[in-house]
């Protein structure tokens, strides 16, 4: 397998206002069939995926660099029957920041992801249309601020706010975690703690009960779902490798159904090893495939390599 590649053209700047405070709700039952786990006998089953289309074979997950790259890329590669190759298209990426003075997180967007967001019923309307569901990526921005410090539940809730506040705002279909970049510490900001993505993270799904909150599986908060005997395992409806070129199952408990265990650079990633996760994620039974760095160019040779494996057809790209 090729060496893993990881994720590079980091988001930063732009800003969106702090607001409100959710509550904490209290998780519940496991869920059964799990693949991977992180102490998750005591999560709260998962709400059901929305589905993206109605092929046949696990979900397809495509992240685009908008700094480099269109959005609109992700809705040009159907199969020989017309069905959408991509069923879930990822922004990526907004930031979580740092403002010192009010010693708060915030929600950054850079002029590349505003403009998306600005231009939604050019750049993520039409995918919604086609079926495509599209989510917003939060990173780190080496502020000292991340999911995994925040120092108090109310804090917590109050950047989840402003989370499902934009998924409002701009029609979006969710939001994805992306621990990477954070540089905890920075700007006299905490080192990661045990409570604070779990309060993230329930009080995300509270204000979101049926948008995706996806999680790419990396950092100090996918390390930290359990706290005070409530798990939000069960409160994502995907997550994924983040390692390119391998495969790796993401200690979380949720079914193989809400897993890729795969992942994979397009055009990076050979696609010999391409083909071989793609055909081992349906041999092996799960249900996710993810991608990255989409880009402008006619990648139907590149994306027909996981194709063929996961729907048994060729991908055909309209430009």
């Amino acid at each position: 397998m090729s060496t893993p590649v990881r994720k590079r053209n980091r988001v930063r700047t732009g800003a969106l206002a702090l607001t409100a405070v959710a509550a904490l709700a209290l998780g519940t039952a496991a869920t059964a069939d799990t693949a991977g786990a992180s102490g998750a006998t005591d999560a709260e089953a998962a709400p059901a995926p929305v589905a993206a289309a109605a092929k046949d074979g696990p979900t397809s997950v495509a992240y685009v660099e908008v700094n480099n790259h269109s959005m609109r890329n992700v809705g040009k590669y159907t199969l020989a029957d017309g069905d959408n190759v991509f069923d879930v298209a990822v922004i990526f990426a907004a930031n979580i920041n740092y403002d010192t003075n009010n010693k708060s997180a915030y929600l950054h967007f850079n002029e590349n992801v505003q403009r998306v967001l600005d231009n939604a019923d050019t750049e993520i309307r039409p995918l919604q249309e086609q079926g495509i569901k599209v989510v917003l990526s939060v990173l780190g921005n080496h502020e000292g601020a991340g999911f995994a410090n925040f120092p108090s539940q109310e804090a917590a809730s109050a950047f989840a706010e402003e989370m499902s506040d934009t998924v409002a705002e701009y029609g979006l279909d969710g939001i994805d975690f992306d621990d990477e970049y954070a540089d905890y510490g920075n700007n006299g900001t905490g080192r990661p703690n045990d409570s604070s993505f779990v309060h993230l993270v329930t009080a995300l799904r509270a204000n979101m009960p049926d948008k995706i909150i996806s999680l790419y599986n990396i950092g100090p908060a996918a390390s930290r779902l359990s706290y005070g005997g409530v798990n939000v395992s069960g409160k994502f409806d995907y997550a994924w490798n983040p390692y390119y070129g391998t495969w790796q199952v993401p200690g979380i408990g949720l079914p193989k159904s809400q897993l890729s265990p795969a992942a994979v650079e397009i055009g990076r990633t050979s696609q010999s090893t391409v083909s071989s996760l793609a055909g081992r994620t349906v041999s092996e039974g799960y249900g996710v495939f993810l991608t990255y760095n989409l880009d402008g160019n006619d990648r139907s040779a590149d994306v027909s390599a996981f194709t063929r494996e996961l729907y048994g057809s060729d991908a055909v790209y309209t430009p």
